[in-house]
């Protein structure tokens, strides 16, 4: 039996142990808390730190298959492991592209994969040089090179004064604010081979002052003029790091049907999770087909979809976890919810999701809204 490390425990890592449940693998997972919500889903948990190089060396060398569910793990040890015969996914090279965002921009340029204009800046004087050698950059989005997820490390500059006020002191990108008509992402696959699948457009729609997915749409409402280039931009991006695993690819539609590639993600993400209902293969599943050299599966949707982040109320308190309204949101035909385990709350933290399935993603948004509306996640401190 192939014995699969996955290295972070986040709800991610929970429902890869989930999906991992029907296949014939051992799953071991390392994360610093002995509470994360992967902990009670995998045949081992061991605590300790994915960023430390020691201690995924020492964890990886039991392993045979090593993937991720975070991208702030340590690059060293994962390319050490490598050398010594693991079979480690995503590829370790693509992964340290994609964990700095000014590298990960440069390979969109160097590529031909089309993406907003960016300046990169050394610290916060590199930055305003910058601006005041050419004012046109702003207003942009300022992105920490290093650490960010789910909206932290992201500034909206409208003006010079925002960035002196509020800019980054660190290594960063300035992202040209693009006029955009919608976001969508596409999630793809691909194998040791270079098959490469790509399920179908969504349309995110993000919160704009913590910049987190709230909901996603599926299929997106855009033209199939539209969703072609989408894919076929993602599938580009994909073939483009060559690595095998999911990689989700987050893109900005423009009002003239250009379309343009903003991040990327190696790893199952947020734009995927209905994928567990509408899709005949979800996410979880095919990254771990593609990772342990089984087929793909099929991509095509069972049904349009809809997809609600379930977050902690925001002014619910910090402690520990009460859920309201969870029965009344089953009740409704079409609706699953899936929550993560976690046992403490605070505003805004990410606490599981919901999916409506529906005949048509309008439908299924509307249920999704719904049934949202009834959950409240609260911390009893």
């Amino acid at each position: 039996m192939v014995t699969l490390g996955i290295l972070g425990g986040g709800q991610l890592g929970r429902m890869l142990c989930q999906a991992a449940l029907d296949l014939p693998v051992r799953v071991r997972v390392l994360d610093p808390d002995p509470n994360a919500p992967a902990a009670r889903c995998c045949d081992e948990f061991v605590v300790g730190d994915f960023a430390d190089e020691a201690a995924v060396r020492a964890f990886g060398a039991d392993c045979d298959v090593i993937t991720i569910e975070i991208e702030h793990v340590s690059v060293a040890a994962l390319k050490a492991l490598q050398a010594a015969g693991k079979a480690v996914y995503p590829d370790p090279g693509a992964l340290a592209i994609i964990q700095d965002k000014g590298l990960q921009k440069q390979f969109f340029e160097l590529n031909g994969l089309e993406t907003a204009p960016f300046r990169l800046a050394g610290s916060a004087a590199d930055a305003a040089a910058l601006v005041a050698d050419d004012p046109a950059l702003l207003p942009a989005f300022q992105k920490l090179r290093h650490g960010g997820y789910d909206g932290h490390g992201v500034r909206h500059l409208p003006d010079a004064a925002a960035l002196t006020e509020k800019g980054f002191d660190a290594p960063s990108v300035l992202e040209a604010r693009v006029t955009y008509a919608k976001e969508l992402a596409v999630v793809c696959a691909r194998t040791a081979d270079g098959t490469i699948r790509a399920f179908p457009v969504v349309e995110m729609v993000f919160d704009p002052h913590t910049h987190l997915v709230t909901a996603l749409a599926a299929p997106a409402d855009i033209s199939a003029e539209i969703a072609r280039r989408a894919t076929d931009l993602a599938i580009r991006t994909c073939a483009a790091f060559a690595t095998v695993g999911l990689l989700a690819v987050e893109l900005f539609l423009l009002p003239d049907g250009a379309v343009l590639v903003n991040e990327v993600a190696p790893r199952p993400h947020n734009s995927g999770h209905h994928t567990m209902e509408a899709n005949h293969v979800s996410q979880f599943q095919q990254h771990l087909r593609a990772i342990l050299g089984l087929p793909l599966g099929e991509v095509a949707p069972r049904s349009a979809a809809a997809m609600v982040n379930l977050l902690g109320a925001p002014d619910g308190g910090d402690g520990p976890t009460t859920v309201h309204g969870l029965a009344e949101a089953l009740a409704l035909p079409g609706v699953s919810i899936h929550l993560y385990g976690k046992t403490r709350t605070r505003p805004h933290r990410k606490m599981g999701h919901l999916t409506a399935v529906a005949n048509t993603a309008g439908e299924a948004t509307a249920l999704a809204a719904r049934a949202a509306g009834m959950i409240r996640i609260v911390g009893n401190s």
